[in-house]
């Protein structure tokens, strides 16, 4: 009898091969879960630590969606159109300022005076595309051909040119139809025919267009385009095609008496 207790006393619980697999498999199992719980339950602590120290900003962009769709306000309408000191502060500043990448210097004669010769349209023009190190439209591709006529303006009577700034991009009223003599000059030309500033001709004056009208209007056009007296190129509008200043010069001449039979009735 003293055995048989001896043995009970000693022997194992697991009596047969699936009970031993059982065991084995638990050993294994039970710790990984434990390990899991334990991980889980420290990285939420440290979360919820670090979201309570945060600012409520911080937090709702942290725990903001991906993605959203944000439908933006419609334009309210065309924007006024910059002065030549505005375009000159907010894009040529940069380079003319300083003189960078070989630009000349805002109010330096020396360095303007061969470009001011050249004249106001070509200025406009290579402002416009761009030349050498100055990007098309100064890196700005927002800003109007008027914008960069009157910056041109602008920085080359800083160094004493006298060249007068466009008042406004004179209207196309139809693609087809083209603008007028007269449109044209109501626009553009009449800021100076009108009133006879800087020796304009004055629109109507007989006597002072019977000269001009003598010399023909082939030769006045070439005249008003490249620029002469006070007068800058195209008469300050850099946009206005050759064509264009011959139809507004042939309205003038016509207010002063001269007829002038265009060339394609001829």
């Amino acid at each position: 009898m003293k055995d048989q207790g001896y043995e009970h006393a000693h022997s194992s619980p697991i009596k047969t091969p699936q009970q031993l697999a059982v065991v084995v498999v638990l050993a294994f199992v039970v710790p990984v879960i434990g390990l899991i719980l334990l991980a889980g339950f420290v990285i939420s602590g440290y979360r919820s630590t670090a979201l309570q120290g945060e600012e409520p900003d911080a937090v709702a962009r942290r725990i903001q969606p991906l993605a959203r769709v944000e439908f933006a306000a419609a334009a309210a309408g065309p924007r006024a159109a910059k002065t030549g000191e505005e375009v000159y502060s907010a894009v040529c500043v940069a380079c003319h300022g300083t003189g960078a990448a070989g630009a000349p210097k805002t109010g330096d004669k020396a360095a303007w005076a061969p470009l001011i010769k050249e004249g106001m349209d070509v200025l406009v023009k290579d402002s416009i595309k761009g030349i050498r190190a100055m990007p098309p439209r100064g890196g700005n591709p927002d800003l109007s051909d008027v914008e960069m006529a009157r910056a041109v303006a602008y920085l080359a009577n800083q160094a004493g040119a006298n060249w007068k700034e466009p008042a406004a991009a004179i209207a196309q009223p139809a693609a087809s139809a083209g603008r007028t003599g007269e449109q044209i000059v109501t626009a553009g030309c009449s800021n100076c025919h009108l009133t006879g500033e800087g020796g304009a001709p004055k629109i109507g004056d007989r006597a002072a267009w019977s000269k001009r009208i003598s010399a023909g209007i082939d030769r006045v056009t070439a005249s008003a385009i490249r620029g002469h007296g006070g007068m800058p190129a195209r008469g300050g509008f850099a946009d206005l095609t050759d064509p264009e200043m011959k139809k507004a010069i042939m309205y003038m001449f016509d207010a002063a008496g001269g007829k002038v039979v265009p060339a394609a009735a001829k």
